[in-house]
């Protein structure tokens, strides 16, 4: 079996062998495609139902999650919407860890009242805990690990192996947009399907838009692929390009994103104005909490190499308040209750020098002591 880091850089190699030889595989912006005759197809109808560019991706996706189908999307909530889409109905429920990024518990909020698919979260920490809030509606699990923000890790293979002993049927889905395939393979650990913001890591460059879906089981694939051909959220051709195009540095970047991050988290535990430090150990995510008498707006506004905006896993460091950004739609009360305070700072360490990164950290944090 061909190692991930020869996967990244060749899944999308020797396509073009028959026509040019090109290394870079070619992009195709045609939306439709000419029939050799009556009943006949080359394989391309439509692009809505499929193109070169995006199959090619999508192949490139399942071979580095360990997947056997893959389905590239416009974006990470299109590709929670395709799941949910596919897989739930009026009168279903589902089962969320209680710390996620903020739209995905928007989205869940928007199902529950439209569509009368209730939600019930677990904190991640007991399995038989979760196991007991399985009810005869439960369709769905859906973790993230590590959490967003709060940085929680939870045990993928325990809950899959408890859930699936009593409940074969329900699906356990997992958003591995923090630590990639490259850290953590959730469909090796028993998860039914994985899904990506595919903006973040997997294009890493802040360039592109992008969602994705990857599961094993065939019989899953045919319904989403019959959910994503009627509902048409898919990749454009031009967006596939560039992720086949940034999934090449994958591996390299995130190493360098954890160095980065090891190397921070170890120094900003120093500093004064750091309160508490949350790090998984490994990924380039990290949160730390401001110290009472430290303004964020004054450490937002003393940040000369990080900038303070609403994204992650780029090349860039980027720094986000959770509490007016990613999570501010959440009650006040449940951010609270989860450790998303007014104070919580959540950075995306890039690959900048990492001691350019803890000299422009420690200034802002210094200059915002009131």
């Amino acid at each position: 079996m061909t190692k991930l880091d020869t996967q990244l850089i060749q899944g999308s190699n020797r396509t073009d062998d028959a026509n040019t030889g090109a290394i870079v595989p070619p992009l195709y912006f045609s939306t439709a495609f000419r029939h050799p005759g009556l009943g006949e197809s080359t394989g391309y109808d439509y692009s809505r139902v499929t193109t070169p560019t995006r199959a090619l991706l999508e192949d490139q996706l399942a071979a580095i999650e360990g997947g056997s189908h893959a389905f590239a999307v416009s974006s990470g909530m299109a590709a929670i919407d395709l799941v949910f889409g596919t897989f739930t109905k009026t009168g279903d429920s589902i089962i969320a860890s209680d710390d996620l990024y903020g739209g995905t518990f928007r989205y869940f909020d928007t199902r529950r009242d439209r569509y009368n698919i209730p939600y019930r979260t677990w904190n991640g920490q007991n399995v038989a805990d979760l196991v007991a809030l399985l009810t005869p509606t439960t369709k769905l699990i859906w973790l993230e690990s590590p959490s967003n923000p709060t940085m929680k890790i939870i045990d993928i293979q325990a809950v899959a192996t408890a859930v699936h002993a009593v409940r074969p049927d329900v699906l356990i889905a997992v958003d591995n947009t923090f630590l990639t395939p490259v850290y953590q393979r959730p469909l090796t650990l028993g998860a039914d399907v994985v899904v990506h913001s595919a903006t973040k890591y997997l294009g890493g460059h802040n360039d592109l838009l992008a969602g994705a879906v990857v599961v094993q089981n065939a019989a899953l694939a045919a319904q989403l692929a019959a959910q994503l051909t009627t509902t048409g959220q898919t990749l454009a051709p031009f967006d596939a390009w560039l992720l086949l195009r940034s999934l090449k540095t994958l591996a390299v970047r995130m190493r360098t994103h954890t160095a980065n991050a090891q190397y921070l988290a170890a120094k900003l535990t120093a500093l004064p104005g750091v309160a508490k430090l949350l790090y998984a150990g490994v990924g380039g995510m990290i949160s730390f909490y401001l110290a009472t008498g430290y303004s964020v707006d004054a450490f937002l506004r003393g940040l000369r190499v990080c900038s303070f905006a609403e994204s992650l896993g780029s090349v860039e460091t980027l720094v986000t308040v959770p509490t007016v950004q990613t999570h501010h739609d959440m009650p006040e009360k449940q951010r609270l209750a989860l450790g998303i305070t007014p104070q919580l700072i959540r950075v995306s360490v890039g690959l900048e020098d990492q001691d350019d990164l803890l000299a422009d950290l420690t200034q802002a944090i210094a200059g915002a002591k009131a």
